[in-house]
């Protein structure tokens, strides 16, 4: 819940800068705020950039005061919306399967779903890390759910907004397990998978992360809000 109009600036100056040097192999999507998406999707219009939404409902319309849809988040320019942040899932008390409904509306609409998974640091202390993230992964994902309609993101919820990351090893580890995991399911496609990590990401540390195996890209939170320090993350793949 951040970005007002004046932010625009920011997002122009991504914009401007992925226009002119391009972002290698990499591809730059921004997540403003539902208020921001019609204003954004000027701005980059023609730049490489894309646009997600942050949330949407299962419903395509209807008696759901204060709610958006997929289609309504497509209809303002958005091309991917993420879904069961942690923060939707403990602050909203959103379920897996909540989680899956609202992937399958994104699809119905023509998003892909950017698909949150993670564990507390209780759980990751208890030894719970891949258990919770297992039956994140098996309750969040709608059965027969095409590769190309979704992405994973890996977000450790210890290690959002805290300054915290898990070590490589661990990244590792997680990003494995879920590609196999997903795969399981989907002979033959797991590597065409796209695995994000988030949980403070910056430009201190965002090429150690990504070097990581099994990790293809990066989830950026509280540094997206700084063009330049999103820049410097989307730089690691130049």
């Amino acid at each position: 819940m951040n970005g007002l109009r004046s932010n625009l600036d920011e997002v122009a100056a991504i914009c401007a800068r992925v226009a002119k040097a391009g972002a290698g192999p990499a591809e730059v999507v921004i997540c403003p705020p539902a208020t921001l998406l019609v204003a954004a999707a000027a701005i980059s219009a023609g730049t490489g950039v894309g646009l997600g939404g942050q949330d949407c409902h299962v419903e395509p319309s209807g008696a759901f005061t204060g709610d958006l849809s997929a289609e309504m988040l497509k209809d303002a320019g958005a091309a991917y919306v993420i879904l069961g942040h942690s923060e939707r899932r403990a602050g909203h008390g959103e379920s897996s399967a909540l989680v899956s409904a609202k992937a399958s509306a994104a699809h119905r609409a023509g998003l892909t779903a950017i698909i949150c998974v993670g564990e507390t640091r209780e759980e990751r202390e208890a030894g719970e890390a891949l258990r919770v993230v297992g039956e994140q992964l098996a309750g969040s994902i709608p059965e027969d759910f095409p590769l190309e309609a979704f992405v994973i993101a890996y977000e450790p919820v210890w290690a959002i907004g805290t300054g915290l990351t898990p070590t490589p090893a661990d990244v590792a580890e997680m990003h494995r397990f879920i590609r196999e995991r997903v795969g399981s399911a989907r002979p033959g496609g797991a590597a065409t998978l796209r695995l994000l990590y988030g949980g403070s990401v910056k430009p201190a540390n965002a090429a150690e992360l990504m070097a990581v195996e099994n990790v293809d890209g990066a989830l950026v939170g509280g540094a997206s809000l700084v063009a330049e320090d999103f820049l410097a993350i989307a730089g690691v793949y130049r």
